[in-house]
Order: C-alpha cells, then structure tokens, then sequence
C-alpha cells in the first residue's frame, strides 16, 4: 500500500508538510550516539501520553495528558543501564511507567519503576535462561509487557508477563501437534521456526508485504497470542495460545484448491478473519474466512483471461528502487507472482477494510561448476526477482467497491520522513482518531509530537492543491 499511495504523494509534495505540530520539548542528542532511542507510547487506562527519550547519558520521561499538554518530567542519568538498551514498557495502577533494560541476548533484563511525582525509582533485575531459551517476540497489551521464547531443545514456547515488579512464566508445549511443509513431509515444531522465523504483526499497524509473506506470524488478541503457519500450501495451521490459562487450541483452515497443484498460498489474521490468497499461473484465489467457525464469508477467484475486478489500483510491478511499472494483463501479473514470495495484508481504514495483494522478491541460488583446463570452480548466483502487487478495497459486507483510495495517516508519515532527513528516531503509536509521530529534529534540537490523519489535507491558504479531483488521475506508471 506504501509504495502505490507514495506515486500521488511525489506529485502532491506540499500536501503533507502541513500536518499539525502537537507540542515540542528542547532537548540536545547528539547526533551520532548510538544509544539514542525514543519511545512514544499511551496508557491505555488513564490515556495519558509518554515520551521516553534516551542518550547515553540520560533518560527523560515527559509526561503529557489526554489534551496532550506537559504534566511531568523527569531526566536523570542512565548510569545503572549504560550497556543496556530499551526494550518495552509497561503501567502499574499507579500511573507510573516501568521500563525494562536489556543486554543484547537479553541474558540480564533490568526491571524499573519510575515514580514521577517525587522523582525515584526502583530496579529489579530479571535472569533471562539465555543458554536454554531465544526471544521470538516482545509486544506490550493492556499496559502490560510481553516476552515471548522459544527453548532451544524443546518443541515449547514460554511467555514472561511482565507486571507490578512480578513476571509470570507460562510454558506452551507443542510436542503433541505434528507440522508438514509442501511435500507434506513432516517436520518439527524447531524446524518450522528455524526455517521460517517468526513475524510480529501489530494489529493497529499497516503490516507492509515485506513482514506479511512471512509464512510464520504471531498476533496478539485479547489475551491471546495467534499463530499462524502457512507452510503447507494446502491449508493455513493456526494455534490459540490463552495466555491466562496455558491452553493451546489448533485449528486447521484448508485453503481453496486449484486446477494445478503447483501452487503459492499465504494468510493474514485480522478482526477474527482469516483472509487466504491461492495463486498459480493460471489463477489467484482470495477467501475471507470466519476464524472461529471456519466458514467461507466470501470468495474471490480470477483466472489469467480474466480481469481482475476486485482491485481498486492497477497491477503493479518493480523492480529494485526503479519507478513501479503497471501491468495490464492479469496473465503478466500471475506469471511474475509466480515467482515470488507472495502474501496479503489486511488494515481496517474508517469502514473499509483495505487489501493488499502481491510478492516481494524470491532469493534463489544456483550452483554450477566451471572449468578452464586448469582449475574448476562452483558459483553461486543469486537472482532478485520484481515486487508485484495490487490493493482491493471491501466494505462491511466483504463487497468489493471500487474507490480512489486516498493515503492512511501511515503513508502520510512515511512520506513526512523520507522528505525530512532532520526528523529522526521516529516512534509512532495511533491516539484516539489519529496517529502521532514522536521525533527528533537535529537541527531545532528539540523532540516533536506530529499529528497524521488518513487521507488528503483539507485545503489551507498555503497550499496550492485546490481541486480535490486532481488526486483521481490515474497512476504515473509505465507499461512494460
């Protein structure tokens, strides 16, 4: 989605830059310390709004309401974390944030409590099992914080709940579960997460296709922690995880089945859907899927004759960092998705839900010998194939409708940050009906709160775009 809404935002450069300034704080990083981080974060309970801004020198936590106006500060030296960096948040009932510190193998986590109102703090110090155990995942729900691990020798993943100075450690066991890639050749619960890492989605986030192809996903629901594994061409293999109760439930959702078995597949997990897409050269399949009954809510199939008419943008096709190129036949289209790795990705956007269909490129090796008289050699070569993708736009009822889509408040912020080299260490999080982008522009030398809409800016004197039909011309694309 990025990369076709970024085709109208190069045209309409002034657009953008007039998105508001929330608030703004002096503060002097140095712009070359590699311990410069910054965190922009809520309390989902009191919705009060954090920065945590850190040097290798200090840390400073501002504090700002609902309105977004300061409340609080407090800067004090990071002496006790020098060598750490920050890896996740969390609130007590207090109000107050704990912020957990963390060596590079996480080996050492240090746990603490910053109590603003009189300006201490309290350290804990936690004893990650290292040698027995790699962190897969860390993600922050309901102002608590998230380790998610898997042990090195065993078929088990292990949670750590992070909360109130206590951690709570679940162990999920899927030694009873069995696993199958393409061949239908089993494999291991290891193997499975040795080939194919896996993914965090962030359900408020547009997740772009490099992170949604992933064959293996993690989401987070509730007190639930999703998996989802697309190994198996044939069917999408999912696992509960209650993070409550230690319970792990599997379910099995087969996917379409196509003329030739010679197929690509992939889903995305969104708003208890399964979304599936099902591609060979001949045919693209998309099935909308009840997560908890496995119905089929809808479905959507195109052969290479056909027109695909559940897209709302031109199929597109890149190479590289060259300008997208669009292709006209769905046979083009199908031909080179063939060739990637392919996926879907799903945002809610006000009462649509946006699509996003395609592949990214394919790394492939080829081993061949060569011999001058004297001497043989083996070669590696390896190919990047093209990005192709197109965007689909459904209603309420998983009807296809055919609008101009204008950009999400991400790509807003994407464009803000590829054109502003001084906005740096970005930190994005979505506050009410809008997103805020946290960031540090090194030559103000001060820390900024910017608020992004979806959509178009409304007209301003200073802004040159008066006819909002402008932005329904067609794409600035090639034909190959």
């Amino acid at each position: 989605m990025k990369k076709s809404l970024l085709l109208f935002l190069l045209i309409y450069k002034s657009v953008l830059f007039s998105q508001t300034v929330l608030n703004s704080y002096p503060i002097d990083l140095n712009k070359y310390d590699e311990k410069n981080q910054i965190l922009n974060v809520e309390n989902t309970t009191t919705h009060d709004v954090f920065a945590f801004v850190v040097n290798s020198k200090n840390l400073t936590i501002l504090k700002y309401n609902s309105a977004l106006f300061l409340k609080d500060e407090f800067t004090l030296s990071r002496q006790n974390i020098a060598d750490k960096d920050l890896i996740g948040y969390s609130f007590s009932e207090d109000g107050n944030p704990t912020l957990y510190w963390s060596v590079k193998d996480f080996s050492t986590i240090l746990v603490i409590k910053y109590y603003l109102e009189n300006k201490t703090y309290k350290i804990l110090s936690f004893k990650y099992p290292s040698s027995q155990e790699y962190v897969v995942g860390a993600f922050q729900k309901n102002n608590l914080f998230y380790l998610i691990s898997k042990e090195i020798s065993k078929p088990a993943l292990t949670s750590y709940t992070f909360t109130n100075g206590t951690v709570e450690e679940r162990i999920f066991d899927f030694s009873e579960f069995t696993f199958q890639n393409r061949k239908t050749q089993s494999l291991t619960f290891s193997q499975i997460l040795a080939e194919n890492p896996i993914e965090k989605i962030e359900s408020d986030e547009y997740s772009p296709l490099d992170k949604s192809t992933k064959k293996s996903k993690m989401y987070i629901m509730n007190n639930h922690l999703i998996l989802t594994f697309d190994h198996n061409p044939k069917e999408t293999q999912i696992f509960d995880l209650n993070l409550e109760n230690h319970e792990i439930i599997e379910k099995k959702i087969p996917q379409s089945v196509t003329q030739s078995a010679k197929r690509l597949s992939n889903s995305f997990f969104y708003n208890n859907k399964i979304y599936q897409i099902n591609a060979t050269q001949e045919e693209l399949l998309l099935d909308i899927k009840d997560y908890n009954s496995g119905e089929t809510l809808k479905t959507f199939k195109v052969s290479q004759n056909d027109t695909i008419r559940f897209k709302s943008s031109p199929l597109l096709m890149q190479r590289d960092i060259e300008k997208p190129r669009e292709l006209k036949k769905t046979s083009k289209f199908l031909q080179r998705l063939s060739n990637t790795d392919i996926g879907l990705s799903v945002f809610k956007s006000n009462e649509n839900t946006l699509i996003t269909l395609g592949g990214i490129p394919r790394m492939e090796q080829i081993m061949y010998a060569v011999n001058d008289g004297f001497n043989s050699w083996d070669y590696t070569q390896t190919f990047h194939n093209e990005t192709v993708f197109f965007e689909s736009t459904l209603n309420q009822n998983n009807e296809f409708v055919n609008l101009i889509q204008q950009p999400l408040a991400l790509d807003n912020i994407n464009y803000f940050l590829d054109h502003n080299r001084k906005a740096t260490l970005p930190s994005i999080i979505k506050f009410k009906n809008y997103y805020i982008l946290g960031y540090y522009d090194t030559s103000k030398k001060q820390y900024l709160m910017r608020k992004f809409t979806d959509g178009f800016i409304p007209e301003e004197p200073r802004n040159p775009i008066i006819d909002k039909a402008a932005f329904s011309k067609s794409f600035p694309v090639e034909n190959p």
